[in-house]
């Protein structure tokens, strides 16, 4: 599909459906992500393939991990101080939406908790990758890292694959490289959980909106 049409249709995929991708296909999604931009053609990132019994085995761990320690965060990098103003409506905005989709009423803290740990379960993803940084290239490196995650969605749904940018698996980091014995040099940024959308699952059914261009786009005029 051209570019505007992909970008239109891109969203986040909470439920796939559990046969796996053809090997060919994963390895042609990933080479095309290859051809991120990075600073200096660094190219920061390395990523983690999980799928089949490797990923059962991951899931099962860290979810296990992230249920016996449940503010056991050990973000590699820094979380937001908080959400303010518009952030913080278009963040309560998409919570909502998520919610609604699965009949889960505002009030209902255990039905929100759960939802959260289904970061961990992957969504019964077929496959994901684990996306770390290295780490004395700090910011600028996860923002490279960012443009790889991007285009490793984009490549993924032009060929009819679901994604979700998981960023639920960094805040436990520490798990993440005891599980995958990563070296200190290297940090946890996020997983991609990617599949076969369940297109009939309710979770699936709602978008999130975009801000105007007036709200983002500010025209710089000569003095």
């Amino acid at each position: 599909m051209d570019f505007g049409t992909l970008m239109e249709q891109r969203w986040s995929c909470r439920a796939f459906r559990p046969e796996p991708l053809e090997d060919e296909l994963v390895t042609e999604i990933l080479t095309v992500a290859q051809r991120t931009p990075s600073w200096c053609n660094t190219q920061p990132w390395q990523v983690h393939l999980l799928g089949g019994d490797a990923l059962e085995w991951f899931r099962k761990e860290l979810r296990a991990r992230v249920e016996a320690e449940p503010f056991g965060v050990s973000s590699d990098v820094p979380l937001p101080g908080g959400y303010l103003g518009v952030y913080d409506d278009r963040r309560r905005a998409a919570g909502y939406a998520l919610y609604e989709s699965l009949g889960i009423e505002r009030g209902d803290k255990a039905a929100r908790a759960e939802q959260m740990l289904r970061n961990y379960d992957f969504f019964d993803a077929p496959h994901a990758v684990i996306v770390t940084s290295d780490r004395i290239q700090g910011t600028y490196g996860a923002l490279d890292c960012g443009a790889y995650v991007t285009n490793l969605m984009n490549a993924a749904l032009d060929r009819g694959v679901g994604t979700i940018a998981q960023g639920a698996i960094g805040i436990h980091s520490g798990a993440v490289r005891r599980l995958l014995g990563l070296p200190e040099d290297r940090i946890v940024l996020c997983a991609v959980a990617f599949g076969r959308p369940a297109e009939d699952h309710p979770v699936n059914t709602f978008r999130t909106d975009r801000a105007a261009l007036d709200d983002v786009v500010h025209v710089v005029e000569r003095p």
